[in-house]
């Protein structure tokens, strides 16, 4: 389905962490947005012509509205100008984008939700809609500037690992788990790759079913420009090649699918 350019209106933002700012969006993206998804979202800068994938943090399908959780990358970013707008501002957006969670499949087992950095936004959304018999939430942080931690509480048992050991497991969240002796049944993660690339090992030795979402900088967001592939195990119809679009094919895969 080919999505339309909106404007969409800034409801509100706030900073929550070093450089993490918080936004809420109107947007009919809202309707049928999925966790795990993304939208792109448009600077009003006309140097600036390609947009910015945003993972969803949250859905309100009631009033229409989006969260979006996302990371200033620097000086004279777009991420930098977003940070800056204001509640009633428009923003060009089109969305949602992507293939989410396939979080049925965890019905009635026990579960890992995993995020990483930038990659913790869109689990709450997941811990949110998920419904599973044990929901064991492990978000990982360089430091004590952490964020949506109060929010994961409300969706389940909450396990943090941070890299200095300034709040709960010193190290990352593999380290979280070993400390705290847990297991499960399904895995479904996102952050940064050699995070993805440990917990895509730990399932495999474990035989656990395992999903996730890969972070990558992408062009177009709709699978145009094959800026944003990675290699997978299977040859992808569009290319035909051992390749797979990770905005439009993903961003959330099953772990064998892929290589890391």
């Amino acid at each position: 389905m080919t999505r339309k350019k909106e404007n969409a209106v800034i409801l509100s933002q706030k900073k929550l962490a070093q450089d993490i700012y918080s936004m809420w969006i109107q947007t009919e993206a809202a309707s049928e947005a999925k966790p795990g998804q993304f939208i792109s979202m448009y600077t009003n800068d006309g140097s600036k012509l390609l947009p910015r994938p945003i993972s969803i943090c949250e859905i309100n399908k009631a009033d229409g509205s989006l969260r979006v959780v996302y990371r200033v990358t620097g000086k004279d970013t777009g991420t930098e100008q977003f940070s800056q707008m204001k509640a009633g501002d428009k923003i060009p957006v089109i969305g949602p984008l992507g293939n989410g969670f396939p979080y049925e499949k965890a019905e009635g087992k026990k579960v890992f939700l995993m995020g990483g950095g930038i990659g913790v936004p869109p689990i709450l959304e997941l811990a949110k809609q998920m419904h599973c018999e044990k929901k064991q939430i492990i978000i990982g942080y360089r430091d004590r500037e952490t964020f949506l931690e109060d929010e994961f509480e409300q969706n389940g048992e909450v396990y943090i690992s941070t890299e200095d050991g300034s709040v709960g497991t010193k190290g990352n969240v593999m380290d979280a788990i070993r400390e705290n002796g847990l297991t499960a049944d399904m895995i479904y993660a996102c952050g940064p790759t050699p995070m993805l690339r440990a917990i895509k090992a730990y399932a495999q030795e474990n035989g656990i079913e395992c999903y996730i979402s890969l972070e990558e900088r992408m062009a177009c967001g709709i699978g145009a420009c094959l800026a944003c592939v990675c290699k997978s195990k299977e040859k992808d119809h569009h290319t035909n090649v051992n390749n797979k679009r990770i905005c439009k094919d993903g961003p959330v895969f099953l772990s064998t699918e892929v290589e890391l």
